[in-house]
Formats: structure tokens, C-alpha cells, sequence
């Protein structure tokens, strides 16, 4: 995703730490300066980039060692912490009960499609979830709305011509936990946009009020968060389309700045591409420490049973495992948002595989799954054992090429090896960062 481009920046400035055998005050300032290169690149506010800075040299230079401590270790463990001070500190938390959720925003924040991440979110958790079509300003507002309800298995009210009957008779109707209320948007927060907010409000009487904004809006994400508070009022952030803009940590660092909690994230275009929002996370991931606990976490909401997500990271699996959770690991998303998430795997370890080798899509691993079927449970458990006779036997079984089989074999022993090397994040258990890796809370 573009925001990669941010976290590059991060990721090069990390690694050129660890890369020094010695650091002094020097080496610290010039590393601060090169952070507030990458921030204000990132459109991040400048005053917030400043106090950031100041901050950091507190923390570094002008407060005393702790023991069993470098310089070095307390300057990694510096940034990261400030950087997530920066994006928000503390996790989100939504409550798992019965409740009213009123999405507000203006016109193509990605209030509709996040209405139905939301409502999946939920699901994933053991809760009914209903979203109501109160959008009637936008006209294919309902019928988007519809056909997303009917993707996630999840019921859409939509009876009334005005959004407050629409409300009304969903509240009426609904037998779910928690009901998502999608309402109009405009191009700016005018008046007539603002009363609709509350007369809706009034009548609903949510729990919560999410304002959804998108990432690309950077540092203006603050003043747009500022200016729905105070007309509406708002408990909370969904901040949308990270995957598509450098600015996406100028938008949460924004809405920190503006008081504003942020809940959650999306980041994709499938119903599951969302997360609830934890800056120690995201930044993990961001400066190529990986995420395990959310890695963990997704492949338990799409059913992937622990033991064996724990042996695939590790690289200890055969070709049945491994087609077992093929099928699954088409619901965590593409392969290389996966890999983003085990510690080390997103970076030097990522330039073993070839060129593309990441962009692994749907198509490919059903037919991996066919070429798979069409092996005997020897080779299987043993692909070494796979001759040219086989792969011929192979392709012709599973209606593929004989190329098709060979990709697979290849691609096969190249993740397996790249696991391996990453031992499920275990290089961060080891060496001289372990105890800066514990000390991060990376949660390892």
C-alpha cells in the first residue's frame, strides 16, 4: 500500500540504527533529524513533529540510562515509543454488547462500506450485527448498502423515505445486537447536513457516534474531527482507505492531536479489512517488527486453528497442511499484508523470494488446491519425493500444466524456507534486541 512508502522511511532509519556499533549524541540528533524528514514528507503537522522531536532528546540524551541499557537500545526503544505516542498510545476498546452505532462523515468518506466491515467485525466476535440504509441523499446509497448485507450474511433495514423512518422502523424491526445506522454525507459539514446528524441522533440515541474519515486527508483530518465534535458530538474515529495514501499516519497523528480516539482502521477492500486500532501495533508493523498478536487474531476469526497457523509460521508443515490452509488464508487478505505481520518477514528476508512471488492471487491458489488434491498422501507428506513422471501424472489429474505443478512445488519449499527463517518471529526472542523486543510490549 502506498502508506508503505512512510513506513519505508521508518523501516531504513531502524535499520540504520541497529546498523551502528556505537551510538553518541551525534548519531542521535542526526537520526532525528531524518524522522522529521519522513514525517513531514508524511504531511504530519509540524508543530507535532517538533514536540516529537523534543520529546525524543528528553527521553534519549537528557534523561539517565537505565540499567542493562545502551545508548543504542534506548534510543530504538525512544522512537518507537514516541512514535506511537505520536499515533494515538493507547489501543481502542469497543465494547462487546448490544448497541446502537451511528456512522456519520462527509460525502465519499467510506461510511457504507465500512458499515459493513464494521457489522463483520462484530460477527467475527460471536455477535448478531443489522445495519440500517439511512442514507438517502446518495441514490445507490441502499442498494450498496443491500448488496453488502447480503456478501457478510448480515440484515439491512431500509423501509421509509426519510432517514429518521428509516431509523425508526429499523430500530423497530431489528432483532440483532448491535445495529449500524449508515446516515447521509455531504461535500462540506453545512447546516442542513448537521441538523439531519441530529435529528437522527435525537431519535436513535446511539451508544456510539463514529465519524469515518479517509486517510488521504492527512493533517486536515484533525479540523474535520474538531468540527463534527463540536456540531454532533462523536465517541470515536474510523479512519478508511490507509491502503491508498502516504498520509495515513498524518490523519491518525491528526486525530490524537484533535482529542479524538480512533477505533478502528480499514485498510483494503474486502468486508475483513479492518482492525481495531492499537498504535503499538501498527507501528510494529510499520518499522518491520511485525505483528504476531494481530496476525494470531485474524486467523482465528476466519477459523484457522492455532496450532496449525503456529506450525506454518514456523515452517513446520507438509503439503497437506499447507493445502488446508490455502483455503483459509484466503480470508486474511493477500499474502503480503500477511507476511507484513511476522516479525522480520518484511524485510531483508522478503528480498529471498523472487520478484511478484507476494502477489499470489485467488485464481492461482484454487488451482494450487486442485495440483494439491491430485497428489497421493505420500506426496504429500514428502514433496521431494515428486519425480517428473509424477508432475506429469500430477498435471493431468488436476487439469493444470505441467509448469503449473512445478510453480507450486517451487513456491511450496520457498515459503516454507522463508518461515523457517523467521522462526514465527522467534528472532526477536533471541540477541541482543530480545529484551528491547519485550521491553516494546511487541507481544512475542
Amino acid at each position: 500500500m502506498v502508506l508503505d512508502s512512510f513506513g519505508g522511511s521508518l523501516k531504513k532509519i531502524f535499520s540504520r540504527i541497529t546498523g551502528y556499533s556505537l551510538v553518541d549524541k551525534e548519531k542521535v540528533e542526526s537520526v532525528i533529524i531524518e524522522l522529521q524528514r519522513a514525517l513531514i514528507q508524511a504531511d504530519v503537522d509540524v508543530g507535532l513533529v517538533a514536540e516529537l522531536s523534543e520529546r525524543i532528546k528528553k527521553s534519549v540524551l537528557h534523561e539517565k540510562l537505565p540499567p542493562s541499557m545502551t545508548l543504542k537500545e534506548v534510543l530504538v526503544k525512544g522512537l518507537y515509543d514516541e512514535l506511537v505516542w505520536l499515533l494515538g498510545e493507547k489501543p481502542a476498546v469497543v465494547q462487546l454488547k448490544g448497541q446502537r452505532i451511528l456512522l456519520i462523515g462527509l460525502f465519499g468518506s467510506g461510511k457504507t462500506t465500512h458499515a459493513g466491515k464494521i457489522a463483520k467485525w462484530f460477527q467475527a466476535r460471536g455477535m448478531q450485527a443489522g445495519m440500517a440504509a439511512c442514507d438517502t441523499h446518495r441514490p445507490a446509497a441502499r442498494d450498496q448498502l443491500a448488496q453488502i448485507g447480503k456478501k457478510i450474511k448480515a440484515p439491512v433495514y431500509a423501509d421509509g423515505k426519510k432517514p429518521l423512518d428509516i431509523a425508526k422502523n429499523a430500530m423497530k424491526k431489528s432483532k440483532e445486537a448491535v445495529l449500524i445506522f449508515d446516515s447521509a454525507g455531504r461535500d462540506a459539514l453545512d447546516n442542513e447536513l448537521a441538523e439531519e446528524l441530529r435529528e437522527l441522533g435525537k431519535a436513535i440515541k446511539p451508544d456510539e457516534v463514529w465519524l469515518v474519515i479517509p486517510a488521504e486527508l492527512g493533517q486536515d483530518a484533525g479540523r474535520q474531527a474538531s468540527e463534527f465534535s463540536k456540531l454532533v458530538g462523536i465517541t470515536g474515529i474510523v479512519v478508511t482507505k490507509l491502503d491508498g495514501t502516504a498520509k495515513g499516519g498524518a490523519a491518525l497523528a491528526a486525530c490524537r492531536a484533535a482529542g479524538a480516539s480512533v477505533k478502528f482502521i480499514g485498510k483494503g477492500e474486502q468486508p475483513g479489512d479492518i482492525e481495531l486500532y492499537d498504535p503499538k501495533r501498527f507501528i510494529g508493523r510499520l518499522i518491520g517488527y511485525g505483528d504476531l498478536a494481530g496476525l494470531m487474531e485474524k486467523a482465528k476469526e476466519i477459523g484457522i486453528d492455532e496450532d496449525a497457523a503456529k506450525r506454518m509460521l514456523e515452517g513446520k508443515f507438509t503439503m497437506h497442511e499447507f493445502q488446508e490452509q490455502l483455503k483459509s488464508m484466503k480470508g486474511m487478505g493477500p499474502l503480503n499484508k500477511v507476511m507484513d505481520m511476522i516479525p522480520g518477514a518484511s524485510s531483508g528476508l522478503m528480498k529471498k523470494l523472487p520478484k511478484g512471488f507476494m502477489d499470489i492471487q485467488e485464481g492461482k491458489m484454487k488451482k494450487w488446491e486442485h495440483i494439491i488434491k491430485s497428489m497421493t498422501p505420500a506426496e504429500k507428506e514428502d514433496p521431494d519425493t515428486i519425480n517428473v513422471s509424477r508432475v506429469k501424472r500430477i498435471a493431468a489429474g488436476s487439469g493444470t500444466s505441467q509448469q503449473e505443478v512445478r510453480e507450486l512445488l517451487k513456491s511450496y519449499k520457498q515459503i516454507k524456507k522463508v518461515m523457517k527463517l523467521t522462526k514465527g518471529g522467534k528472532a526477536f526472542k533471541r540477541g541482543p534486541f530480545a529484551k528491547l523486543a519485550k521491553q516494546l510490549g511487541m507481544g512475542m
